[in-house]
């Protein structure tokens, strides 16, 4: 995690503790801080789009996402790469899917950009569950708590979407980015 406590920390606890908690009885302190941490991450807008290409523009497609974090087909030049692009994935996956619904896909994909729901749940419980396997080492600690994230992937983004409720009640969720 980090050792400074972002601004917005306190108030994403709260929110996210409310929904996780409070409506779906997750009751799991480190998942609940997770997200918390991730939605204060993502409230920089840099923060969502962090992967680059070899070019060095924005990676903003799941699928080239999914193809950096491959270090035998793809271009991740290693396994710790691998592991941090996994981690990359599952959080975009979780934030998109459930703070803005809106930049998914309806149904199936034609050569759309955008994932569909069910993409997006598909790469970020297989990322976390990936990442939930370097558990060796300096990651030892972290692999449990993706491994419950990859668990409940699907509870996590519908507490998600209550939380997005609960912020678009309180007018305090800004209005989507659009490319």
């Amino acid at each position: 995690m980090q050792d400074q406590t972002h601004p917005l920390e306190p108030f994403f606890q709260q929110v996210v503790r409310n929904s996780y908690e409070g409506k779906l009885g997750l009751n799991d302190p480190d998942v609940t801080g997770y997200v918390a941490h991730l939605l204060c991450e993502f409230s920089q807008a840099e923060n969502l789009y962090k992967l680059r290409d070899a070019n060095g523009h924005f990676v903003e497609e799941l699928d080239a996402m999914l193809l950096a974090a491959d270090p035998i087909n793809g271009t991740a030049p290693s396994f710790d790469a691998e592991r941090s692009v996994r981690k990359h994935i599952g959080d975009y996956a979780l934030f998109v899917g459930g703070m803005y619904p809106e930049a998914i896909a309806p149904g199936r994909r034609r050569r759309s950009p955008q994932p569909t729901l069910g993409e997006l749940v598909r790469a970020g419980k297989e990322s976390y569950f990936i990442v939930s396997k370097f558990n060796l080492f300096e990651y030892e600690q972290e692999a449990p708590l993706f491994a419950r994230l990859s668990d409940s992937f699907e509870r996590c983004l519908l507490g998600l979407s209550l939380v997005r409720e609960d912020l678009d009640r309180r007018k305090a969720l800004p209005p989507p980015m659009v490319n």
